[in-house]
C-alpha cells in the first residue's frame, strides 16, 4: 500500500468537507449562484410588472389622488373662483359649514336621498330579478327594457321626467286633469321635488341591480333548491332560507356599489331642480357654491372634503361590519 493511499484512508469522514455542510465551499457556492439566477429573475420580473402598471399608476395618481391632495389644500383656502390670491383660513370653512343653518338640512337630504334610493332600487330590483327569473315567453326582451334606463344618459333622462312631472303642461298634470284632480307641484314644492328626483333615480338604476341579481338567482345551486323542495319547503321558505343567505355577497356588493353611487349623485338632481330646491345633496351643495352665485370655491372644497370622509367611512364600516354577515360558501 504506498504513502497516497494509506493517507486517503486514515482521513476521517469528520475531516471531510460535506456538501450539504453552509461552511462547506461546494455549500456556498452554490447559494452564490442560485441567489445570482433569483435575483436576476426577480429583477426582470418586476420591470415587467413596472412596464405594465406604471402607466396606469400615473394616470391614477394624476387624476384620482393629486386632486384629492390639491382638494383637501384648498379646503383651508378663502378662495374665489377666478381670483389670483387666497387667504389661508385653516379649518374655518369647516366650521362654517357645520356651524351653519344649512348644515343640517343638506346633511339631512342626503342621508333621505341615499337610504330611499339604495333601498328602493335593490329591494325593486330584487322582485324585477324574481320575475325574469322564470322561463316564459320574453324574458329576453323585458331583461333589456329594464336594463336599458341604467345606460341611458342621466341628462336626457331627467329632461324627459320633467316634462313627465311639469304641473303646467306634462303627461302627469294632463293624466289628472282627465281624472279631474289637480297635479301636484313638483317642481316648486321642495319636498316634492326631492320625491319626484328619488322616483327617477331609482327607475333609472334598479335595472342594474336586478341583472346582478338575476345574476345571482342562476347561480344558485339547484340541487339543494331541489332538496328543499322535496323536503317540503315552500317557495316563500325557500326564498327566505336558502335563496336570501345564498345571495348575500350579491346583496353586499350592490349595497357598497349603490351607496357610494347614490351620494355622489349630480346629473339627475342638475337637470330636474338646476336651483337645489330640496334636493341640495352634499356633492350638489359643493358644486353651487363653487359654480353658483356664492362663488366659493374654498368653501366648496371643504363639503367635498367632507363627502370624501363620509364615503370612506361607510366603506370601512361596511367592510368591517357589515361583511361577517356574508356567506361565502
Amino acid at each position: 500500500m504506498t504513502t497516497r493511499q494509506i493517507h486517503r484512508n486514515s482521513a476521517s469522514p469528520a475531516s471531510r468537507p460535506d456538501p450539504q455542510s453552509p461552511a462547506s465551499p461546494v455549500a456556498a457556492a452554490e447559494p452564490r449562484k442560485d441567489k445570482k439566477r433569483w435575483s436576476g429573475r426577480s429583477r426582470k420580473d418586476f420591470m415587467v410588472f413596472l412596464a405594465m402598471a406604471l402607466p396606469n399608476l400615473v394616470l391614477i395618481g394624476t387624476f384620482t389622488y393629486w386632486p384629492l391632495i390639491n382638494n383637501i389644500y384648498y379646503s383651508t383656502l378663502d378662495w374665489t373662483l377666478g381670483s389670483a390670491s387666497a387667504t389661508v383660513v385653516g379649518l374655518q370653512n369647516y366650521v362654517t359649514f357645520f356651524t351653519s343653518e344649512d348644515a343640517s338640512k343638506v346633511l339631512g337630504t342626503t342621508a333621505i336621498f341615499t337610504l330611499v334610493t339604495v333601498g328602493g332600487s335593490m329591494i325593486l330590483g330584487l322582485l324585477v330579478a324574481l320575475a325574469l327569473n322564470s322561463k316564459v315567453r320574453g324574458t329576453t326582451f323585458a331583461r333589456s327594457a329594464v336594463f336599458a334606463p341604467y345606460v341611458l344618459s342621466g341628462v336626457g333622462v331627467g329632461l324627459v321626467w320633467l316634462f313627465i312631472f311639469d304641473p303646467g303642461y306634462g303627461v302627469l298634470a294632463w293624466v289628472l286633469r282627465g281624472l279631474g284632480q289637480q297635479s301636484p307641484q313638483w317642481i316648486n314644492d321642495p319636498r316634492l321635488s326631492l320625491v319626484m328626483v328619488i322616483i327617477v333615480y331609482v327607475w333609472k338604476n334598479l335595472g342594474y341591480c336586478a341583472v346582478v341579481y338575476l345574476a345571482g338567482l342562476q347561480s344558485l345551486p339547484r340541487d339543494v333548491m331541489e332538496a328543499a323542495a322535496l323536503d317540503g319547503a315552500n317557495s316563500v321558505r325557500r326564498f327566505f332560507n336558502i335563496s336570501m343567505p345564498l345571495l348575500s355577497p350579491t346583496t353586499f356588493f350592490l349595497l357598497i356599489t349603490t351607496m357610494l353611487s347614490s351620494l355622489q349623485a349630480f346629473d339627475l338632481i342638475r337637470i330636474m331642480t338646476p336651483l337645489g330646491n330640496g334636493t341640495s345633496t352634499l356633492i350638489y351643495e359643493a358644486y353651487l357654491q363653487a359654480f353658483g352665485a356664492y362663488n366659493r370655491a374654498g368653501y366648496s372644497a371643504a363639503i367635498s372634503v367632507i363627502l370624501f370622509a363620509i364615503l370612506l367611512v361607510i366603506t370601512v364600516l361596511q367592510l368591517r361590519f357589515v361583511e361577517r354577515k356574508v356567506h361565502y360558501s
